[in-house]
């Protein structure tokens, strides 16, 4: 029986709170296990990291899971996923090594009448523009997108809350309509629907990536959105040592880099940019998928391994590297910041034990 929903959200002081623990146990965290006991997750003040009453475990389904940031996320808070999905199999093996769950695969196939019941619906799912113009057909707007699978699972499970995660060119995308649209075609389904930019350097990773969050609850109150102070984690901390040579650019691309840029920090990530121009900071801009293999350099000489390509998106050391570099490196830039994510939903856990409270009473 999943949870019904009503009302609540955290005062400001809780909210101080939570993120000033957030900030002090993170770095404690980010290399410990995948899943973690409830003695080693560190909770904080209001913030459960599990519901409150009766110990009811908080179940969620993973669409567009990729190699699982959201699940990784959510493990640290306890919370058990009942379905997972992506349409690439090589994301689906890295999945399953990972977390002991076997991801469906297209979900244009997935029968959403066969999806458990559950309490969160979580997907990072790919940016579309929307074509249709005019309105108002409800989510019937959104069919031949991604979105659209999205919303039609909404639609038949009616799940309490959701968590969307996309790129930050989605709120400026075709002028802004397509986000309109979006959240349009989710309040339809009766859902209260906030939506934020949040930037993984603001919560302890030491990379510039900026990301749409769209919060969706069947409550009339406001979400409260994390604040994101955490001190980033230094690229030192990341960055391994006993390279491979198959990691180091070659003689020339190395040669053209010294000539083009000094750097003003070391160690430092030198990224070029499209039109060719080189920056370097003391974190890295944002892992792509689809970049050009010299995009990032490790103070212009060498590619990021896979294991600091994983920790630079927060993935904890424990994570299994099962998938060859090439389609590592894409799974990661598809993948969400782990602790940007984590953040998020922790701060749902309060909505949700009113919510079951409420049921309850």
């Amino acid at each position: 029986m999943y949870f019904s929903t009503r009302v609540t959200y955290s005062c400001i002081k809780e909210k101080l709170i939570q993120d000033n623990l957030f900030r002090i146990s993170y770095n404690k965290i980010m290399r410990a296990p995948l899943v973690l006991s409830s003695s080693a997750v560190m909770p904080a003040r209001g913030i459960k990291s599990e519901s409150a009453l009766n110990k009811q475990v908080i179940r969620f389904i993973d669409l567009f899971c990729g190699i699982g940031g959201f699940h990784a996320a959510a493990a640290r808070l306890n919370w058990k996923a009942i379905l997972a999905c992506d349409i690439n199999e090589a994301a689906r093996k890295a999945y399953f090594a990972n977390y002991g769950l076997q991801p469906v695969g297209d979900i244009r196939a997935l029968d959403a009448r066969e999806i458990p019941d559950h309490d969160v619906l979580l997907a990072g799912f790919p940016c579309q523009p929307f074509s249709i113009c005019g309105d108002r057909k409800g989510f019937q707007d959104a069919r031949g997108t991604l979105f659209f699978e999205i919303a039609r699972i909404l639609e038949a499970k009616r799940p309490p809350y959701f968590v969307l995660e996309n790129v930050k060119m989605l709120a400026g995308d075709n002028k802004g309509k397509t986000l309109k649209r979006i959240l349009a075609i989710l309040r339809t389904m009766e859902y209260t629907v906030d939506w934020r930019i949040l930037n993984a350097l603001n919560f302890g990773l030491p990379q510039k990536r900026e990301r749409v969050l769209i919060v969706g609850r069947k409550i009339k109150e406001p979400y409260q959105w994390p604040i994101g102070y955490v001190p980033m984690t230094p690229l030192s901390d990341i960055l391994e040592k006993n390279i491979p040579r198959e990691f180091y650019a070659s003689a020339r691309i190395r040669k053209l880099r010294q000539e083009e840029h000094k750097a003003s920090y070391k160690p430092a990530i030198w990224h070029e940019n499209k039109g060719g121009n080189i920056s370097s900071h003391p974190y890295s801009c944002a892992l792509r998928a689809g970049a050009s293999y010299n995009y990032l350099l490790v103070d212009g000489i060498r590619r990021l391994t896979p294991r600091e390509l994983l920790r630079l998106q927060g993935f904890p050391d424990t994570f299994k590297i099962v998938c060859p570099v090439g389609e590592t490196r894409t799974q990661v830039g598809n993948a969400v910041p782990v602790p940007l994510v984590e953040a998020v939903l922790r701060n749902l856990i309060p909505t949700i034990d009113k919510g079951m409270k409420c049921n309850q009473g």
